[in-house]
């Protein structure tokens, strides 16, 4: 099939409700569990190891340390399965796949560098934000 008549097909279920995050960021995943005949919401929480595919295919893995054990799950991005994705906060990451995050433990395992969003939109580093922060209480 054309890529393009494809691309048409697949846009009606394409969600545009959905956060923009990357790898590195945590987020915290709500889904929507089917038991019997009643549905809950489940939350998964953890890292954004990476993000692949394009389009209705579009998938993302999210890593937590669940009682000293490593969990993964893949979700897909636009199923009607996710009821909503919460970002925790931005990771700064110069991988688009953090799989070495797996040999990691403890609390290597969860440092990414943190974003801290400021009011006006702009994302700086904590560093650089206590250093601001810093300039206006000794003038």
């Amino acid at each position: 099939m054309n890529n393009a008549l494809q691309d048409r097909i697949e846009a009606a279920y394409i969600r545009k409700d959905l956060p923009e995050f990357g790898p590195g960021d945590t987020v915290r995943v709500h889904t929507k569990v089917v038991e019997g005949d009643k549905e809950r919401i489940q939350v998964f929480a953890g890292i954004v190891l990476g993000i692949r595919g394009h389009g209705i295919n579009r998938t993302f893995i999210v890593r937590r340390i669940s009682y000293g054990e490593g969990v993964e799950r893949v979700f897909p991005l636009h199923s009607p399965r996710i009821d909503k994705i919460e970002i925790e906060r931005k990771g700064r990451v110069r991988r688009a796949k953090l799989t070495y995050l797996r040999k990691r433990v403890g609390k290597g395992a969860t440092m990414v560098k943190e974003l801290i969003v400021s009011a006006s939109g702009g994302a700086t580093e904590p560093a650089a934000a206590k250093a601001a922060a810093a300039e206006p209480a000794a003038a």
